[in-house]
């Protein structure tokens, strides 16, 4: 075995397996909220092109620092499947197709859901306290900002990017999105890149409570095992 097929392996050896056989044991029948947010992201394309339903698609899922803070939660998670007019819808479908897919196959549904909107709902609130900072510090935002469209689902596949790296033992991998993500804020310094790094950082602070809870019940394992008989 090469050098490169050692490290291919060490790095993403275990998510492989899991992906391999949560697939070869139910097939499609493992990822519906993929399959039902892809669906969902085509509709909300579709019909946000059309001239009666621009302004529905806005009310339901656009998200703005500006709106007021229920408002916003309130369009937060629909606007996850909402892709952003100046992007390709097709990348917008890619990234769900496969970052959930696999997020959904070595998670479950319901994990997924959890990480995905933590990051999302990470960048939507990171956007109004940027704003409250202003230009001048370094995680702020200028006020023009509070104007931006904010949907798509990017920082929840940004975030579980890194969920699923942390949790497979694929660190290179997550130091690598969260490294380009840092380069993308140097390089072009805009709404959207610093809410990918506030939903990185949502996400790792759900990494390290669930390493918290692994130890402790590691320890609670070994302590119960590692307990005398009870004498009768």
């Amino acid at each position: 075995m090469s050098t490169l097929a050692r490290s291919a392996r060490a790095e993403w050896g275990s998510l492989y397996l899991a992906v391999r056989g949560t697939w070869t044991a139910r097939r499609w029948r493992a990822v519906p909220l993929t399959l039902g947010a892809v669906c969902l992201t085509g509709v909300m394309h579709v019909v946000q092109h059309q001239a009666w339903g621009y302004q529905v698609v806005q009310d339901l899922g656009a998200v703005r620092a500006e709106d007021p803070l229920w408002l916003a939660l309130l369009r937060t998670p629909l606007s996850l499947f909402v892709p952003a007019l100046d992007l390709p819808v097709w990348g917008a479908l890619a990234q769900i197709l496969i970052v959930f897919g696999i997020a959904e196959m070595c998670l479950g549904w319901w994990r997924t859901l959890v990480v995905a909107y933590v990051a999302t709902l990470a960048g939507t609130l990171y956007a109004r306290v940027g704003l409250a900072l202003g230009p001048g510090n370094p995680i702020g935002l200028p006020a023009s900002d509070a104007r931006v469209v904010d949907t798509g689902p990017s920082a929840a596949v940004v975030g579980l990017a890194v969920f699923l790296g942390w949790r497979y033992g694929a660190y290179v991998t997550a130091g690598a999105v969260i490294a380009a993500m840092v380069v993308e804020v140097a390089l072009k310094e805009n709404l959207a890149g610093k809410e990918h790094l506030a939903a990185i950082a949502a996400v790792l602070v759900l990494c390290a409570v669930a390493a918290v809870r692994q130890r402790r019940s590691r320890a609670r394992a070994e302590s119960t095992s590692g307990a005398p008989p009870i004498q009768s």
